[in-house]
């Protein structure tokens, strides 16, 4: 009865501790996978990027100041920039709007609509483009006479690059935020709703505060993705020198020339900016944040 009354008396288990893990017993097995996932980072991600990098620099900053002293690297680093904002842009907006809609509401063909968003990562970005001069083609596209006699250009323009790069990155803003918002679910936003708040309401004060880091992952992908894109770009573009000439198309050119210091410091910097971004997102991160 004391053991009892002594057990009944105590106090209960911290907060943390009660979510502390348990520990996960350590075997040779573990260690090994350990260094085979790291040795597979290591030869995959790490040597060949570090690779780029000691080239970059061979002759100190010289390869760097050289392409901002050329004008027509600064158009398509500017371009490319251009490229990349708007895409996030868009692909945020609606990505919003697509993940809400496949979470939140029932209608007829949402598992198609849902298998249609992989599209972009399941096929090659060449037929993204060759499907868009289809479509948009000047006077053979579908579209492309009407908008033509418009005075509007798709494809080999700005637009044309803008429309394949946020076509390949779709999916990625999609699949970070729809996750998040099936594990939320809806019981705040029914009480909200309960206590009088509006649909605009209750998005702007419980949903969008609840998939912000959801959002932030998306553009960092998407951002990524955007710069990085060349297939579906080299397609639409036409690869004009300083007009419809990308970062990336540089990049293929400058190697191709054996401008190699060239084509590896543009490299480096689109590289940095997609691990910059990384970077700051996981300094900014809450700690407990999962």
């Amino acid at each position: 009865m004391a053991d009892t009354l002594v057990h009944a008396d105590a106090a209960p288990a911290p907060v943390e501790e009660r979510r502390r893990p348990p520990r996960v017993r350590k075997t040779p097995t573990t260690y090994v996978l350990r260094l085979v996932a790291a040795a597979y980072l290591f030869f995959l991600v790490a040597w060949p990027v570090s690779l780029v990098v000691t080239n970059t620099f061979d002759d100190g900053f010289s390869s760097i100041q050289a392409l901002f002293e050329d004008p027509d690297m600064v158009v398509a680093l500017q371009l490319s920039a251009y490229v990349a904002v708007w895409s996030v842009v868009i692909n945020t907006l609606f990505g919003v709007g697509i993940s809400l809609l496949l979470v939140r509401k029932e209608f007829p063909g949402k598992r198609v609509l849902n298998a249609l968003l992989d599209i972009p990562l399941s096929v090659s970005p060449i037929v993204v483009g060759l499907a868009l001069v289809l479509v948009y083609g000047g006077r053979n596209g579908w579209f492309g006479p009407f908008l033509l006699d418009l005075g509007f250009q798709v494809i080999f323009s700005t637009p044309g690059i803008i429309m394949a790069t946020t076509f390949v990155a779709l999916p990625l803003m999609i699949r970070e935020i729809v996750p998040v918002l099936e594990e939320i679910g809806i019981e705040q936003e029914q009480a909200a709703e309960s206590l009088g708040a509006n649909g605009l309401q209750r998005f702007w004060r419980i949903t969008l505060p609840s998939i912000k880091w959801g959002i932030v992952y998306g553009v960092v992908l998407t951002l990524a993705r955007s710069l990085g894109e060349f297939g579906a770009v080299k397609v639409v573009s036409g690869n004009v020198l300083g007009q419809t000439r990308t970062a990336t198309l540089a990049v293929e050119e400058k190697y191709l020339n054996f401008d190699q210091q060239g084509a590896y410091a543009t490299a480096f910097l689109l590289a940095m900016v997609s691990v910059a971004c990384i970077v700051v997102v996981a300094i900014i991160r809450p700690k407990n944040h999962a």
